[in-house]
């Protein structure tokens, strides 16, 4: 049968849809390597359904409610007060090269839906959304308003995989098996939040867990409410949607309006989560751009060091010392502005205490930058203290619904960003701090969801779709930052990793992935956050903090190795370190600065786990000349090996097998059948609990 069909390729990848010869709709015929479209297509149905309609078991890729009665709709719209559903037409298809447009229309609701793809230049990720036109003379009332809709063939339920999780314990790699029903993971914090990350890989569950086999992944691009649904059909197919949330339950289209969603990333990989990771990876770093090959600079944060007891002296010693070691930039973290002398106050008024800093900060900045460090600063831009003078002037500014008492969280109020007189206060503040003083450096935190989320006065509560304004908001705002502050790097925090997703990845240059830096702790919540995100976007300190989910403890060599898996920083309170912990960290630090272009621009592995006595990181340079390799025990530190007389062994991947491979610090070589069949060897002791070795081909 001759089905009307488009194809897009990525580099490696065919993704192609069809009209069903059911009805008016788009369903995805293949997905995987280059020519896996030629064929019958693996997610063919019989066409014969009982009790549910074509429609219901089709593998569509996005079907409104009133065609799709009984499963999951993505678009569930209709007239206030009417009944809900849409019945369209297709209406055509625009094509241009690595794009796709395919329209539909229900002339009876008014309404237009257009069905949008795109590649990503040089990446095996497509770009799905979908756009909305209300043609019609009435308002339009969109309750479910998806972005889009993937289908994956699977034979006995779907190996997902997510990452979960709280504050703390931010991106823990998480495995459950569907076999029928449904999986949701979402937020309604206004931010991605802790407890899941908007990103979902999904296999057939019969795969073999460590050997390479077809994973299908998508994350969606959205800073606010979100939600992943996965759900197992009855026909043997995963179908998974995803899209924002609106705070208010639905939105509204005025006639003539027009809405677009946010785009949903869509990735393949035939060699399982490890070859997917490195599918993010380098789809993220080209979110990067030119600003990839930017060395990513060592940092030293005071934080843990003074808490917020900031002044001029205490961070000048700090910076002296970070200086020595070899740090490249000193950040001062929380407790720099008037009024701040713990965490009630203070917030809003960004003007540096001047009982701190008695010479002026622009002195205190220029003493930093005259050690030859960069000067960087904190800020929580969307935060106000009840106490503060920018609270007193605007109370209107915060989130709040009449009548209703505000709650504190952190003893702090959140900004409406979604109010364009709110965003200019930001902007000009940003704009005054970056100007006046000479920062290359802005750490961006959000401390906080909001709770209270009403704007009193603004008209109908429901029409105020707070949640889009609040994100257009933010990115108007780090958008104005690239533009007009292009040389400043911007770091993503929101209490740890509460607000990653690749709208805020394209326009910063680092995040934030926990509040936890205990190492072992740390360990995990990197071997998650790899998995998704790439090594350039990982900031990640050396502290003395212990372990909070796990105590036992490691050597100051395992913690810089865990750090050096991603952009090197440090944060423990240097006066209390030792003339040797001083001079092993300057060591450290040293070697990273040799192997960071390859940790920050390579292709990134993923060996082992942290629940395997030995794990690891293996970063590739392009050219493959270069292979790094972070290695950590993280079984019992009793002094002997894992099996007396021999050494834990890490089985590398990727390489060549027939080339030559000297290991620098050894000047062992080896071929590299032998690094992928028997592995590079680690002899591990109480005192040496991680290693990273470098290997040169030769």
């Amino acid at each position: 049968m001759s089905y009307q069909r488009w194809t897009l390729r990525t580099e490696n990848t065919s993704y192609t849809v069809r009209l069903s010869p059911d009805g008016p709709w788009a369903e995805l015929d293949a997905w995987g390597p280059h020519g896996v479209e030629i064929g019958p297509s693996a997610l063919e149905g019989s066409h014969r359904t009982h009790f549910i309609t074509p429609a219901d078991a089709a593998p569509a890729e996005y079907l409104p409610h009133g065609l799709r009665p009984f499963a999951d709709a993505d678009l569930i719209a209709g007239r206030p007060g009417s009944e809900r559903g849409v019945w369209w037409t297709f209406d055509g298809a625009e094509t241009e090269p690595g794009t796709l447009r395919l329209g539909f229309t229900d002339e009876v609701l008014g309404l237009r839906t257009v069905l949008c793809y795109a590649t990503v230049p040089g990446t095996d990720v497509i770009h799905r959304w979908t756009e909305f036109f209300s043609t019609g003379d009435e308002e339009l009332r969109l309750e479910r308003l998806d972005s889009a809709a993937v289908t994956v063939p699977v034979t006995t339920g779907a190996r997902l995989t997510c990452l979960t999780g709280q504050w703390s314990r931010e991106f823990q790699y998480t495995r459950t098996d569907l076999v029928r029903g449904t999986f949701s993971i979402g937020s309604t914090q206004g931010a991605p939040g802790h407890a899941y990350a908007p990103w979902l890989a999904v296999q057939d569950a019969a795969a073999p867990l460590d050997a390479p086999a077809p994973a299908y992944g998508v994350a969606l691009e959205w800073p606010g409410n979100w939600h992943i649904t996965a759900q197992a059909e009855p026909g043997g197919v995963v179908r998974v949607r995803s899209g924002r949330v609106p705070h208010e339950g639905a939105v509204y289209l005025a006639p003539g309006d027009t809405l677009t969603t946010p785009r949903l990333a869509c990735a393949f990989s035939p060699d399982g989560p490890d070859g997917l990771s490195r599918v993010w990876h380098r789809y993220e770093r080209h979110l990067a751009g030119p600003r990839l090959h930017r060395p990513r600079k060592v940092l030293y944060n005071s934080w843990e060091a003074t808490g917020f007891d900031v002044d001029a002296a205490g961070q000048l010693d700090l910076a002296k010392t970070a200086a020595d070691l070899g740090a490249e930039l000193f950040v001062v973290d929380d407790g720099w502005f008037t009024g701040r002398a713990d965490d009630t106050g203070g917030l809003g008024d960004w003007h540096p205490d001047p009982a701190a800093f008695p010479q002026g900060f622009e002195t205190f900045v220029a003493d930093v930058r005259a050690l030859g460090l960069d000067f960087g600063l904190w800020v929580e831009p969307e935060a106000v203290s009840p106490t503060s003078r920018l609270y007193a002037e605007h109370p209107e500014w915060v989130y709040r619904i009449e009548g209703r008492p505000g709650r504190l969280v952190r003893n702090q109020l959140i900004l409406d960003l979604g109010r364009t007189d709110v965003q200019d206060f930001v902007l000009t503040t940003l704009d005054r701090l970056l100007t006046d003083y000479d920062i290359g450096y802005l750490k961006w935190d959000m401390n906080r969801p909001p709770t209270e989320r009403g704007r009193p006065g603004a008209g109908p509560a429901d029409r105020l779709d707070l949640d889009a304004q609040h994100v257009h908001g933010y990115l108007r705002v780090l958008d104005h930052l690239r533009s007009a502050h292009p040389d400043v790097t911007v770091e993503g925090c929101a209490g740890g990793g509460g607000r990653i997703d690749h709208a805020t990845l394209a326009r910063t240059d680092v995040v934030w992935p926990s509040d936890n830096t205990a190492p072992l702790d740390r360990l995990t919540i990197q071997h998650g956050f790899l998995h998704a995100h790439a090594p350039h976007l990982m900031s990640s300190w050396v502290t003395d903090a212990p372990g909070v989910f796990d105590p036992r403890p490691r050597s100051l060599a395992f913690r810089f190795v865990t750090a050096m898996c991603g952009v090197l920083g440090i944060g423990a309170d240097l006066r209390a370190w030792t003339a040797d912990q001083r001079a092993e960290a300057a060591r450290w630090i040293t070697r990273y600065k040799q192997v960071r272009d390859v940790v920050h621009q390579g292709e990134a592995r993923l060996l082992g786990s942290p629940d395997d006595a030995t794990c690891g990181v293996q970063y590739d340079s392009a050219d493959g000349s270069r292979i790094v390799v972070a290695a950590f025990s993280t079984g019992p530190l009793d002094g002997a090996p894992l099996v007396p007389g021999r050494p834990a062994r890490l089985r590398l991947r990727g390489l060549d097998p027939g080339a030559a491979y000297r290991e620098t610090s050894s000047s062992t070589t080896y071929s590299g059948s032998h690094l992928l069949h028997y592995g590079l060897p680690f002899t591990w002791s109480a005192d040496h609990d991680a290693e990273l070795a470098v290997l040169t081909r030769r």
